[in-house]
């Protein structure tokens, strides 16, 4: 997923489906504890667990972009097709455009998980 040692990263939507050994992983990595949503701190990335009735995507993205550097990307993390609170793929690529956001990747990354990476769109030169 590219994470890396030293970065601050902001989980947001944990609950008890979450995937432990995932988050394991990622803490191992970049060597520290993830945020709450209670912090005022800049991220490096947030983590979004997003599931069907967690309420508006869009209003979710907006609220982890205030958080996130330039160039931090946002992972949403949603449960596999299947699984309770499947969020169906079209959902988050709606989304993202309105927040400003592109996706650029979509990776099985655990058991009942798939993540996909959101990035700030780049201004093009005219």
């Amino acid at each position: 997923m590219g994470f890396a040692k030293g970065e601050i990263v902001l989980e947001v939507g944990y609950g008890p489906d979450c995937d432990d050994e995932l988050r394991t992983q990622i803490k191992e990595i970049v060597g520290t504890d993830f945020l709450e949503n209670s912090t005022n701190e800049v991220v490096d990335a947030v983590l979004l667990w997003f599931r069907q009735d967690d309420g508006d995507l869009v209003d979710e993205l907006m609220d982890a972009l205030t958080y996130l550097t330039e160039t931090g990307p946002i992972w949403v993390l949603t449960p596999k097709v299947g699984r309770d609170g499947h969020v169906e793929p079209s959902d988050i690529q709606d989304a993202a455009p309105i927040c400003g956001l592109n996706q650029t990747s979509t990776l099985a990354v655990a058991k009942d998980w798939t993540a996909t990476r959101l990035v700030a769109r780049k201004g093009g030169k005219r």
